[in-house]
């Protein structure tokens, strides 16, 4: 692979700088200002665009701005907003915000933020964008069923206090307002995580998200002070953060507290525990499998499913494919070299697929191109290295 680490979520680790306030700190380690931020804006004012399989999803004003923002939320309809992804006026979230893992939130962390955005974010009275999503596809009804399904009820009585043992407190860090299983933790039909604590086997163990590979968090090789210089510092002795989770360090990870660095590191590490004793941690994190079924995994099977077979009437299957089981195989290595989107036509809306040309060595992509062309009945040719560089010319 050509990156040592491509790590996108939000991991957050303690850094020098200090927050001002118990907002303030549990802001950066929530990481708001990335998401609610766009380049050249007032801070939280909004306007950040999201590509989703439904279309783009623009960040919405958190100021306290009363007529575009959030300044008339009480402290009930900001926490509903946060835990539960209602807003003010009833209507559901599109779960893009991490509300299933703010569900973890205690209640402390909950009127800190909420007192950090009335008191201390400047107001900005910039408007919020519309969404670009097709008429079809964009009622929110749904999302209450899918809030039924995949967000934990809120339960008062076990949201107050703090965690104080390490484990514990890395585990409510990232499983919660880190919300490391958005990006890691990879995703079911209906873009749920298939897990989002621990207790489930896929929780942290890599997803595809837009052209990047957020890898596995559960094999990470490395000594804690190691890891702990990674993430506050976006390099350590060995290794450095490259891809969107570079943003991750500088809006959130640097600001978090030595202790709360230490917990963190120290939970990630405890899924490398065998029988009890860690695993040795003096190699990188590296993440670069060559084989063909690895790689459709990691980067394909998300979207194109582990059969092979898509989705209906949005994404293609793989079975018994044309361009897949053509005699050439350029079309297909074109595709997976520089992406694909199917036409836009009226009410339906374009299949976008990324670009891998930054992602896969020829031979990796080689391997995955073989790997689609040989399995689920197909028996395509083989193809060979010479044919995928010759696209990557």
């Amino acid at each position: 692979m050509k990156q040592t680490l491509l790590a996108i979520g939000c991991l957050f680790v303690a850094g020098n700088a200090a927050a001002s306030s118990a907002g303030e700190y549990m802001a950066k380690i929530s990481d708001c200002v990335a998401c609610h931020t766009t380049e050249g804006g007032a801070p939280m004012a909004g306007g950040k665009k999201f590509s989703t399989p439904i279309g783009d999803i623009y960040a919405t004003n958190i100021t306290p701005d009363k007529t575009f923002g959030i300044g008339n939320y009480s402290y009930e309809e900001f926490e509903k907003a946060v835990r539960q992804g209602i807003a003010k006026d009833g209507h559901p979230l599109y779960p893009a915000m991490p509300y299933p893992s703010y569900a973890k939130m205690t209640d402390q962390d909950i009127r800190a933020l909420y007192d950090y955005f009335m008191n201390e974010v400047p107001a900005a009275d910039t408007k919020n964008k519309d969404n670009e999503i097709p008429l079809l596809l964009s009622a929110r009804w749904p999302l209450h069923v899918w809030n039924w399904l995949f967000v934990e009820e809120t339960a008062p009585e076990n949201k107050t206090g703090q965690p104080t043992d390490l484990l514990a407190r890395g585990a409510y860090l990232v499983e919660g307002p880190g919300h490391c299983g958005a990006c890691h933790t990879p995703r079911g039909v209906t873009m749920q995580e298939k897990g989002y604590d621990a207790s489930s086997a896929e929780y942290l163990t890599g997803a595809m998200i837009e052209g990047w590979y957020a890898p596995s968090l559960r094999n990470i090789s490395m000594s804690r002070d190691e890891l702990k210089d990674l993430l506050r510092m976006g390099r350590s002795q060995h290794d450095a953060l490259s891809g969107p989770m570079s943003e991750v360090v500088t809006q959130s990870t640097q600001y978090l507290t030595d202790k709360d660095l230490d917990a963190i590191a120290f939970y990630l590490l405890n899924f490398n525990h065998k029988n009890g004793v860690p695993v040795a941690a003096d190699g990188a994190i590296v993440y670069a499998p060559t084989d063909g079924k690895t790689l459709y995994s990691m980067y394909c099977s998300t979207c194109h499913g582990d059969d092979g077979k898509g989705k209906d009437f949005t994404v293609p299957s793989l079975v018994n494919n044309t361009v897949v089981n053509a005699k050439d195989p350029s079309s297909l290595i074109s595709v997976v070299y520089q992406g694909a989107e199917t036409p836009q036509t009226h009410g339906n809306i374009s299949f976008k697929m990324p670009a891998y040309k930054e992602v896969m060595s020829d031979d990796e992509m080689t391997n995955v191109v073989n790997y689609v062309r040989g399995t689920w009945g197909n028996g395509a040719p083989q193809a060979t290295k010479d044919e995928v560089s010759a696209i990557a010319k």
